[in-house]
């Protein structure tokens, strides 16, 4: 997903950038459906975005997919040091490379695949992550930065808004599953807007939602996480089974659930996230 943009930057004196429609036009950028691409034109609400990430003062910003640069728009007529984009697309990089003129020194523009990127070694610290994020990416994209979250100190998402229920869903209910596990093991997370098809252009077939993620102060040891992602893995992998045939796969499932004190005829979406990470630590200790 791509944001669109305010005609007008707080850049320099009086500034002018060109419409997004003009950009797009002069640029052939054509969103394209084998890059997950819709461009949200509203520019209030791509201001609405960026302010969703407040406070930006001083901190480096993460930006994936920016397209013909709207979202980048409005977080550079916030108060972010820099905003780092990553684009796929090569017909984005030379809107860009118009929008990090009319800001000296505040846009830097990486060529490649966000999955491939080290986001430490790119941005100094204090960090953020702002970015409309394109369908088809969205998921990898935070599970890997779920596994680095102590290197931010926030991450503001724009995802398809199933995607964004299974984030933020509760145990026991209709979208709890691994994606919420890990995300709330890893960050505290609220759906804080909905987006409507209608906003984008060309219109996708169902409705976006910005994810706000806040990482946990303390962040566990990487063992820990890869054992929660093998919980998660086994238990989820075959959801309507009990957990006592689910954690098979684990090895010596009954054993591990009597030390967890848990019921092995339950199922994997009743257990909460401190229930996993039980499992998680028991796995872990028993060098699994």
């Amino acid at each position: 997903m791509t944001c669109g943009a305010a005609p007008r930057s707080r850049c320099g004196a009086d500034r002018l950038l060109p419409p997004l429609s003009e950009v797009i036009a002069r640029h052939g950028l054509a969103a394209r459906k084998s890059l997950g691409q819709h461009f949200l034109l509203d520019a209030t609400l791509c201001a609405r975005i960026a302010a969703l990430a407040a406070p930006l003062d001083g901190r480096r910003v993460l930006e994936v997919g920016p397209g013909p640069g709207g979202l980048t728009r409005a977080l550079l007529d916030g108060p972010a040091a820099e905003v780092v984009a990553v684009e796929l697309d090569r017909r984005a990089i030379a809107a860009l490379e118009e929008l990090s003129a009319a800001h000296p020194g505040r846009l830097r523009i990486i060529e490649g695949d966000a999955l491939r990127i080290d986001a430490e070694s790119l941005l100094s610290a204090p960090r953020k992550i702002v970015a409309n994020l394109p369908y088809n990416v969205g998921t990898p994209l935070l599970i890997g930065w779920l596994r680095q979250a102590h290197l931010f100190e926030s991450l503001t998402l724009m995802f398809q808004q199933e995607v964004a229920e299974r984030i933020v869903a509760a145990p026991d209910t209709e979208h709890y599953g691994r994606l919420a596990v890990l995300s709330q093991f890893r960050c505290q997370c609220r759906m804080a807007l909905r987006l409507p098809p209608g906003a984008f252009a060309p219109p996708p077939k169902v409705w976006s939602a910005i994810v706000h993620l806040v990482p946990h102060a303390e962040a566990p040891e990487p063992a820990l996480l890869a054992a929660l992602e093998k919980v998660t893995a086994a238990a989820f992998g075959q959801r309507r089974k009990m957990l006592r045939s689910s954690l098979k796969s684990l090895g010596e499932a009954e054993a591990l659930l009597r030390q967890a004190g848990l019921d092995g005829t339950r199922r994997a979406e009743t257990l909460s996230v401190a229930e996993f990470e039980t499992l998680a630590r028991l796995l872990l200790a028993r060098g699994g």
